[in-house]
């Protein structure tokens, strides 16, 4: 097993990184869904995978986040401040995404939250208002910030590496 160092990003690194981005992946698969082809009838069981998969992530974001402040000093440093800035970033959105999420399922008196056929989390007994609406008003517009930033990571990967400065191995570990 690789440890992070200043050349690359180690094993733990970058199992985080490829199934989070995986994950995101799929929850970016759901939401283009919706938006385009809402009624069609294979949408609706969706939603199911979509609450379990944003559950996982909000796990392991916290994993993620906890380990990453650990190995800080390790990691190969931020090449500017714009990419340093687009890092928080990600990890504030990563955070604030599904946790919305949970607050909105929690306060919507939907029931119990099932991860996988698992009760992972009680409902409220009545509807909370200001959590569905935060929920309603921001895990939505948040995730396509989300989105839209992550395209921005990957674009620049490619920018560096046209301009010669491959950055990709770091997070490939060659």
């Amino acid at each position: 097993m690789q440890a992070d160092n200043a050349q690359s990003y180690g094993s733990i690194s970058r199992f985080f990184h490829w199934l989070m981005a995986a994950g995101f992946a799929f929850m970016l698969f759901t939401a283009l869904s919706w938006l385009l082809a809402d009624d069609a009838e294979w949408t609706k069981g969706l939603m199911y995978y979509h609450k379990s998969v944003g559950f996982l992530l909000a796990v392991l974001v916290v994993l993620r986040l906890l380990w990453a402040l650990a190995n800080l000093k390790r990691r190969p440093p931020a090449d500017s401040m714009a990419a340093l800035f687009g890092h928080i970033a990600l990890y504030v959105l990563m955070v604030a995404v599904p946790f919305i999420g949970l607050i909105r399922q929690y306060g919507g008196a939907r029931g119990a939250l099932e991860v996988f056929g698992a009760t992972v989390m009680q409902g409220s007994p009545e509807k909370i208002d200001w959590m569905v609406q935060l929920g309603g008003n921001w895990h939505s517009t948040l995730a396509w910030v989300l989105f839209a930033l992550a395209a921005g990571h990957i674009a620049m990967v490619a920018v560096h590496r046209l301009k010669g400065e491959d950055v990709l191995p770091r997070m490939l570990g060659r």
